[in-house]
């Protein structure tokens, strides 16, 4: 049973990361490396918060689960948003691989039939435009907060930056600072590639 379960994980992966010819090999990279990017993030946030690990400043205060609804644990809705995020980047990489440019067969109704050129560069260009200002700002503002205008009480900002958890959250999401621009270059290519093919 564990044999057939990873034959087809296998097969599932290198259909997914399968590439398509004519993929400019900095392109393949930059688009296999958007879900690490966010993988970092996304782990401290699970670590921190979903298993209370000791490594976000205040995280002891009450009301640590902001406007969520009551219905909604902040548990659950942390690992909810750290997998959102990496689907999300995970689709950076259909616009290096086959399944961005044909739907897979899993997908109802629209299986075999070829992905539209603006059905995925739109999208794509949008999160672009969208996640590089949101996350340079983070890059920019974040030391400059902390550092230039002085930093909040000790211990209440999980990014303050004067304790080693405010450093860690720091870097864990300061590599989100790459997925737009990285993001805008491969769908660039992407675009290039796809035009050019007719």
């Amino acid at each position: 049973m564990s044999t057939v379960l990873t034959a087809r994980a296998g097969a599932a992966w290198r259909a997914a990361h399968e590439p398509v010819a004519g993929v400019p090999r900095w392109a393949r990279t930059a688009a296999l490396a958007i879900p690490f990017l966010v993988l970092p993030s996304s782990l401290w946030r699970i670590v921190g918060v979903t298993l209370h690990v000791p490594i976000v400043n205040g995280a002891d205060e009450a009301g640590a689960d902001g406007n969520l609804p009551s219905w909604l644990p902040g548990e659950v809705y942390v690992v909810l948003l750290s997998l959102l995020s990496e689907g999300l980047a995970f689709t950076a990489v259909g616009l290096v691989c086959t399944w961005g440019e044909v739907f897979p067969r899993w997908v109802p109704f629209l299986r075999g039939r070829r992905v539209p050129t603006l059905g995925a560069v739109i999208p794509a260009a949008l999160g672009a435009a969208i996640l590089t200002p949101l996350w340079g700002t983070l890059a920019v503002f974040v030391p400059w907060e902390k550092t230039v205008q002085g930093r909040p009480v000790e211990g209440s900002d999980p990014m303050d930056l004067g304790t080693w958890e405010g450093v860690l959250a720091y870097g864990a999401y300061l590599p989100l600072v790459l997925w737009g621009p990285l993001l805008a270059a491969v769908t660039v290519a992407y675009w290039r590639r796809r035009r050019a093919a007719g």
